[in-house]
């Protein structure tokens, strides 16, 4: 295992600090440091096991901060300045040039829409704003027929072309893209690349619950542990403990954002093939993968598919996956073969995973 301190580029010293001593950025701060805030609406959590000083910290917060605003610069709907809103009111039809990022993003985001069969799609813009879920701070209400249907036939897929070679996309109808099922993964995967390029070998980065571990959480080489929590409407509760080594994590969950009308119970979380919000038992889905953009789409479309058609994704397409799936008043958990196989058969066991 690698030293759990990090190196400390050397410093020239004049005689006067080394009588005075070390100064308050020279301070050695406790074990984990965790550097926290909030950004995209949300929260971001970034826990720190290497050794580090004052200063060192003090740094390491002001870049990530640079690394988050970046993103919402580039890929926020609430902001007017952002590039993704340049993009939406760019005419139809004529290629736009756009940043690395979020060419990288809308390219994620049509592999996985095209891989679930149009379950996962970011033109759905409009139609989370009819169900009262985006932008436009539309009263919540279930939208009339026919509203729907003329906005459902705007969107898919096919709305959009991406030119990844000439980083450039276009609009082919007037469809309003949103990244909001893939751009928290994006961030969580920069902050964890800023981290890397620091030399922070041991961290825990936590952005709105998608997550990414890199090294070990304490000097005896203890794993990162996380819970998936519970789908639970009035609280928040882990239902299982994960251990976690190198490797990101992404939840999509329909138990925290939703609205009711007439006793019916509407998620956030709309089916690009139906405009409607989902109504399957499935209460949330959690995608381990090396990217947490990717786990973050990929956790959105299978959370959008349900559970028969989900598992079959997942094991099509070697997936590690978690349903937490409503049964009575209860849930059970449901996972792919791959998600079983990378956290271990005695760990499937305590969680009483069955596996599909």
């Amino acid at each position: 295992m690698t030293s759990f301190l990090r190196p400390m580029v050397a410093l020239a010293l004049s005689l006067a600090l080394l009588l005075s001593g070390c100064s308050e950025n020279d301070r050695p701060l406790d074990s984990p440091v965790r550097l926290e805030g909030a950004i995209f609406g949300s929260f971001y959590q970034v826990t720190i096991a290497d050794g580090l000083t004052q200063g060192q910290a003090r740094e390491l917060e002001e870049g990530l901060r640079e690394v988050l605003e970046q993103v919402d610069a580039s890929m926020s709907i609430y902001r007017e300045d952002a590039e993704l809103i340049a993009f939406n009111q760019s005419p139809v039809g004529e290629w736009q040039p756009l940043s690395n990022e979020l060419i990288e993003v809308l390219a994620i985001s049509q592999s996985v829409a095209e891989s679930s069969n149009g379950a996962f799609d970011v033109t759905i813009g409009g139609l989370v704003n009819l169900w009262s879920f985006g932008s436009e701070a539309r009263p919540r209400e279930v939208p009339d027929d026919e509203t729907l249907k003329a906005r459902l036939a705007e969107v898919g897929p096919d709305s959009i072309e991406v030119d990844e070679n000439a980083m450039q996309a276009r609009r082919l109808r007037d469809v309003f893209v949103d990244l909001g099922g893939v751009a928290k993964g994006h961030g969580t995967d920069r902050v964890a690349a800023y981290l890397d390029g620091e030399g922070i070998e041991h961290y825990l980065v936590n952005l709105g619950g998608d997550l990414i571990a890199r090294g070990y959480r304490d000097a005896d080489g203890e794993p990162w542990r996380i819970g998936i929590e519970a789908p639970l409407d009035d609280r928040q509760e882990a239902t299982q403990i994960v251990p976690v080594h190198d490797i990101s994590i992404a939840t999509s969950g329909d138990y925290r954002n939703y609205f009711e009308e007439e006793g019916r119970r509407f998620s956030h979380t709309i089916d690009p093939r139906t405009g409607r919000p989902i109504e399957h038992r499935v209460a949330s889905v959690t995608v381990a993968h090396p990217s947490n953009a990717w786990a973050d789409a990929w956790a959105t479309a299978m959370l959008v598919l349900g559970e028969e058609e989900s598992m079959a994704l997942a094991r099509e397409q070697d997936l590690k996956v978690l349903l937490l799936v409503r049964e009575g008043e209860g849930w059970r958990s449901v996972a792919s073969p791959a998600f079983a196989e990378r956290f271990g058969g005695e760990l499937s066991e305590e969680m009483n995973l069955e596996v599909r």
